[in-house]
């Protein structure tokens, strides 16, 4: 079990570093929009993915695995993307839109494939892996309605 729990350990530890970078995306995005709706609904995003990484920190702690502290290399280049596509941009609310939806698909994929993974995950962490998937899923809905109306 102990290969397992180490295992289970560095898929959540990826998990965790994803929802580093989303937190800090979404207050990348909520900086750069004109929309107080969205600067809105991108804080709320923010907040969100904090809470969902203090649930996977409670579960690699419960695991007694290292929780990583920080996001990954790829979600700063991805946010200073986000930085210099508002700046060169007509239209920076739908440019963040644009990159929140291509940000959550991606998460999306990093968390089914630790949900569809062979590892044999306790019950309490495959309930909190699809319930922030399905939050996440819901939430690209939402911002491709919003992207819509923009």
């Amino acid at each position: 079990m102990t290969i397992y729990t180490e295992e289970i350990g560095n898929h959540l530890n990826t998990l965790l570093e994803k929802n580093y970078d989303a937190e800090k995306g979404y207050k990348t995005a909520a900086e750069n929009v004109d929309s107080i709706i969205l600067t809105n609904f991108f804080d709320r995003k923010a907040t969100q993915r904090k809470r969902f990484a203090e649930q996977l920190k409670a579960e690699l702690k419960d695991l007694a695995q290292e929780p990583e502290t920080d996001g990954s290399v790829t979600g700063t280049l991805h946010r200073t993307w986000m930085n210099t596509k508002a700046m060169f941009s007509i239209n920076s609310d739908e440019a963040m839109l644009e990159e929140t939806i291509r940000g959550e698909k991606a998460s999306l994929e990093d968390y089914n494939e630790v949900l569809d993974s062979k590892l044999p995950l306790p019950e309490s962490i495959k309930k909190i892996l699809t319930n922030q998937k399905n939050t996440i899923n819901y939430d690209t809905l939402t911002i491709k309605k919003l992207e819509d109306i923009h």
